[in-house]
């Protein structure tokens, strides 16, 4: 008599993390935090626009070599791009599966009226589209150069970026972006310090303060690149 055999698994500990909400909402933190610290080196990067043109294109090289001899040219910018790619992707697969499981956790709405969220925490989903667009037409623009205004030059990063922001549109395209980035980062750094554990009763209220410095600044670094190509102080 033959034994019947077991065709059922049990699933592995990273896919039981990943259909839990907790772990939607872990990997949401984390890859949260990688952008950031992306966000912030790369902002640092563009401020680098203000000492002229040679030095900015010079950074811009300095992207596609650093690494060698060790990596070979442009592995370890193509590295970055795909940590980022797999940080974007689980970012926002998880942000829209959590947010379809809380709409089909509540299928009527609520009869008393709860009391409303701040303006970052509402405007977080649409928020999340409008940079997931951006992403799309700023690396068509400044990567690729599909969608760039005028004579598109790779290596000259610097008379890209003016090209870019010597037009209405590329201004208030980035703009917009980074006022929603701003917003998304007020609110999504509080949330992933409450999901990785590090809020408490008595951290709160530095954690939303360092949301908000951290928010401030970044808006503020992104945008002045823009507004200095649009006032002459960049040319």
């Amino acid at each position: 008599m033959a034994l019947a055999t077991r065709t059922d698994r049990r699933p592995s500990t990273i896919r039981t993390l990943w259909d839990s909400s907790v772990g939607k909402k872990t990997v949401m933190a984390v890859t949260g935090l990688i952008m950031l610290l992306y966000l912030v080196v790369h902002m640092l990067g563009n401020l680098k626009i203000f000492f002229g043109a040679g030095e900015f294109n010079g950074y811009a090289a300095w992207l596609r070599t650093m690494g060698e001899p060790f990596l070979h040219h442009e592995w370890a910018l193509w590295i970055v791009r795909v940590v980022l790619l797999a940080a974007v992707v689980l970012h926002a697969v998880s942000a829209a599966q959590l947010s379809r499981r809380d709409i089909r956790a509540r299928p009527v709405k609520y009869v008393h009226k709860r009391p409303r969220a701040g303006y970052a925490t509402r405007t977080m989903r649409w928020g999340g589209i409008i940079l997931g667009l951006f992403i799309v037409w700023h690396i068509l623009d400044l990567t690729t150069g599909t969608v760039h205004a005028g004579d598109f030059q790779h290596g000259q990063a610097y008379q890209n970026v003016v090209g870019t922001f010597s037009t209405w549109y590329g201004n208030t395209i980035y703009i917009v972006a980074m006022v929603a980035l701003g917003l998304h980062i007020q609110h999504g750094f509080w949330s992933a310090a409450q999901t990785l554990g590090a809020g408490s009763g008595s951290r709160d209220r530095l954690l939303k303060a360092t949301a908000n410095v951290l928010a401030l600044l970044l808006t503020l670094g992104f945008i002045a690149v823009p507004v200095a190509v649009m006032t002459g102080l960049v040319s």
